[in-house]
């Protein structure tokens, strides 16, 4: 049986639209750069402010991968 050995590290993306969307940037722009994602934990969720309005939707997470 394989053994594997998994790194965890953390990444905050935003958008205008939505906590999902910012979620979704975030996790398109880590398959980018890493291999072997296993999984994502969201540990923060915020908000921006401008002129009394939601500007922008951010996301604070987890991506979990094997080490080659």
């Amino acid at each position: 049986m394989p053994h594997h050995v998994a790194r965890v590290t953390q990444a905050i993306a935003e958008s205008p639209v939505s906590f999902e969307d910012a979620l979704q940037v975030g996790f398109k722009r880590a398959t980018e750069t890493l291999r072997g994602i296993t999984g994502l934990r969201i540990l923060e969720q915020r908000l921006s402010v401008k002129d009394n309005k939601i500007a922008t939707y951010r996301v604070r997470f987890e991506v979990i991968f094997i080490l080659d």
